[in-house]
């Protein structure tokens, strides 16, 4: 009894300690896992996103660069020579002599057609814009975690429905059976019976390995070493079906403007691509610098004067301007301004193929919205009466009114309508989260 009471303690202070540590489980950890769980571990670990992470951090570094560029340059220099030469003739030997050179330049631009100016604005807009594209990714990974969620959702009810048609099913045979036993029916409907339960039971195996399939996808979109201890959280979905929504495409659209980050993104390297025609027009200007500079010196071939004294009486202050135009470049400056012109209809280009994508997918998502609520509908009608007719027909077979075949044939009908009506279920709740999507609402079930 002492030992069992000793192992508890232990247990218990194990416990203590770990909950009081601070230490909490990462999502890679838990059994279950929730759509906002799954998306989280995904962008954390996706390549695409961690890629456009760290050319948002290269662009932060360019900005600062940019910046750094209209600071003055300054520079320090050591030269030191050695030379040998004959003082008189050919037959004196050589005489070494050692000089000392020191000098600090600094130069700083004055004036270049506001190209330094034009780069911290061209850098800034493209760090912002790269900040878009982490959220275009980011997006884009939220979208395949939310339709490979709802995929494993889709499995494990189409797992659980097949089970209660097997239930329901063993429970026909063994009614079947009975009735043989007693020749009400005869041996061919009683196998007609059976082998709708094999047909059920390989239903079921196919619904276990598409489920099996959805996990595997979700796992591998998550970038998740596969295991057998990962299961979904199955939230309760009935407020999420049949909104009976009226989406207008134009609305949609308008609202979708001002916040979709790829708009933004494409925007910004528009503003960016018309920056390099002005920086590309500064190359015909003049460029303005100033200098300037301190230098001295020390020679050994200079006598009657020491290291320091020298260095002092050659000390050298310098300051002055200079002023480089350009006359002929080999056309240089041209062809960069006609590409950087190009280069901006190209950005136009894009700014407009961006948004009339995102127009159409808009357009595609209100429309694939309105026929889901029309096919789920016309699905729960055709469930709730091919589940009604079934009802009878279980009653009727149970009291040997009508025989097996014309049984099958209604209890087939039901599980195709309950198939049906779990599809486009799903259908609808995905395609109300596509809506909400271009609707700036989270991605939650």
């Amino acid at each position: 009894m002492r030992t069992i009471i000793r192992h508890i303690s232990i247990i218990g202070i194990i416990i203590l300690y770990f909950s009081n540590s601070g230490v909490s489980a990462q999502p890679a950890d838990s059994i279950h896992w929730n759509l906002q769980d799954c998306i989280q571990y995904a962008l954390k670990k996706n390549v695409t996103v961690r890629g456009s992470e760290l050319t948002y951090q290269s662009n932060t570094v360019y900005a600062d660069q940019a910046r750094a560029n209209q600071l003055p340059s300054l520079n320090a220099s050591v030269n030191q020579h050695f030379s040998w030469s004959k003082s008189n003739g050919i037959n004196d030997n050589y005489a070494g002599a050692n000089s000392t050179d020191y000098g600090v330049n600094s130069s700083l631009t004055l004036f270049n057609g506001s190209k330094l100016t034009n780069a911290i604005k061209q850098a800034d807009l493209n760090l912002q814009s790269s900040n878009y594209d982490i959220q275009t990714n980011k997006e884009t990974v939220s979208l395949n975690i939310l339709n490979a969620y709802l995929q494993v959702l889709y499995a494990q009810e189409a797992v659980t429905n097949a089970q209660n048609q097997i239930q329901s099913t063993q429970g026909q045979v063994e009614l079947a059976k009975e009735k043989l036993s007693l020749r009400v029916i005869s041996q061919s409907e009683y196998l007609q019976v059976k082998s709708e339960l094999a047909s059920e039971k390989l239903t079921l195996a196919n619904a276990e390995k598409d489920l099996a399939i959805a996990r595997l996808n979700l796992m591998q979109l998550m970038e998740l070493p596969v295991t057998d201890n990962f299961h979904v959280v199955r939230p309760v979905l009935d407020s999420l079906v049949n909104q009976q929504r009226s989406p207008n495409p134009q609305d949609v659209y308008l609202k979708a403007l001002g916040f979709k980050p790829e708009v933004k993104s494409v925007e910004l390297n528009k503003q960016s691509a018309a920056l390099d025609v002005n920086i590309a027009k500064a190359g015909y200007l003049p460029k303005l610098s100033l200098d300037a500079g301190v230098n001295t010196g020390y020679s050994s071939l200079l006598t009657g004067s020491g290291y320091s004294t020298q260095l002092s009486d050659k000390l050298t202050p310098s300051v002055g301007l200079s002023l480089s135009i350009p006359i002929f470049d080999n056309k240089q400056v041209k062809s960069n301004v006609e590409l950087a012109q190009i280069g901006t209809q190209n950005a136009e280009l894009q700014e407009i193929d961006v948004k009339n994508q995102l127009r159409k997918e808009i357009e595609q998502a209100c429309t694939d919205v309105k026929s889901a609520q029309i096919q789920y509908e016309a699905s729960v009608e055709k469930y709730d009466a091919a589940n009604e007719s079934y009802l009878v027909a279980e009653e009727k077979f149970r009291q040997g009114l009508i025989n097996s075949v014309d049984f099958l044939v209604q209890k087939t009908n039901q599980i195709t309508a309950q198939s049906n009506l779990l599809q486009s279920k799903y259908t609808l709740i995905f395609d109300y989260k596509i809506l909400d999507f271009y609707s700036g609402i989270p991605l939650t079930l």
